[in-house]
């Protein structure tokens, strides 16, 4: 029976050649895809797990800047880095035992870093001219330039003290003594402090949940409460800008308190805000958000965005995630902004 219908079919195509001039379809050994299965066509491509999203900005080619972070614990070093063009054009490695949470390039191209164990200025030759190591039993997470003579640091410790070194002579010319929540707790107490243009101090107090502005006297001038504050910049307009360590969160509020911008954890499409370290009001108007990696577990790091440039709008115009390069982002200057770093005229 088989056979016969075998040779029907093949008596149809040959009749239908001769008659119509047309072959007759091909008999197809592949059953069609039901209404509830798409065909391979319709079906996406899987996209690798670690495949990188679009982020908005031109990454590496967005700014110039000099880039570096604490707690790589990935690598035996942590590092610093400028970034020029798109390209790392130059590195310098500290080891993991430390931590680098300030960096600034100065305008002859040297770069002041806290290294928690201590201070340094090095050289683009890579040579240290300046170095304070601190003493057994504190740490050090601020360095800020003062001028071309004098760094701020802020050294955890019992008793915790504000101090400004002038580099040359290695006096200390400005010694304030800070409260803390626990004197032995000295991780705990401070990440960065500020001079301002006033003479005034900005302090983050990070143990204690609030900012803190001093005299030149060490008397408190003025006090918002800020839960887990890592830093607070005084603004050109006045306000003072707050970054948050725990649960992701920047804040601008003015001279009366009141908050007149924020961004909270889960503000952005897309991305997380972790633990922010060092933010950076710039010229034009919007912040750069160091994002770093808090509370992420070692084999999430890769999808943790570092670095977000957000308008007062709240839209991201570039957003940075290089975890090839990069470890996490603690302090970030942009070296495309106006103004002289060692004079404080970056809001950063």
């Amino acid at each position: 029976m088989v056979k016969f219908r075998q040779l029907l079919m093949v008596f149809m195509a040959i009749a239908m050649k001769c008659v119509l001039g047309v072959e007759a379809p091909a008999q197809s050994t592949t059953p069609a895809p039901s209404a509830a299965e798409p065909s391979a066509a319709t079906i996406p491509e899987a996209k690798p797990a670690t495949e990188a999203i679009n982020l908005p900005g031109k990454g590496l080619a967005q700014h110039p800047f000099v880039y570096c972070g604490e707690w790589d614990t990935r690598k035996p070093e942590q590092t610093i880095f400028i970034v020029r063009n798109g390209k790392v054009v130059w590195s310098y490695s500290i080891s993991n035992k430390e931590e680098l949470d300030d960096c600034t390039m100065l305008t002859n191209g040297n770069i002041v870093f806290a290294r928690r164990t201590g201070a340094s200025e090095i050289t683009p030759e890579k040579k240290i001219v300046w170095n304070y190591d601190a003493p057994e039993g504190t740490e050090v997470h601020t360095a800020q330039p003062i001028g071309k003579d004098k760094v701020l640091i802020m050294q955890n410790g019992n008793p915790a003290k504000l101090k400004l070194i002038n580099k040359k002579s290695g006096k200390v010319e400005k010694e304030l003594t800070l409260p803390t929540r626990d004197p032995n707790h000295v991780h705990g107490q401070f990440r960065h402090i500020r001079m301002t243009k006033a003479g005034t101090f900005l302090v983050a107090h990070l143990d204690l949940g609030k900012v803190v502005e001093y005299s030149k006297d060490g008397k408190e001038l003025w006090s918002i409460p800020a839960p887990s504050a890592w830093a607070a910049v005084r603004l050109k307009n006045g306000n003072t800008l707050i970054s948050g360590n725990q649960n992701g969160w920047v804040r601008e509020v003015n001279p009366k308190g009141e908050t007149v911008w924020e961004i909270n954890k889960d503000d952005l499409p897309g991305i997380s805000l972790h633990t922010v370290q060092e933010v950076e009001r710039l010229a034009n108007g919007n912040t750069l958000i160091n994002n770093w990696i808090g509370g992420v577990k070692k084999p999430d790091w890769p999808t943790v965005v570092q670095l977000i440039e957000v308008t007062p709008d709240k839209k991201v115009v570039w957003a940075l995630k290089d975890w090839d390069t990069f470890g996490p982002a603690s302090s970030t200057q942009l070296l495309d902004q106006p103004g002289v770093p060692e004079k404080g005229d970056q809001q950063r």
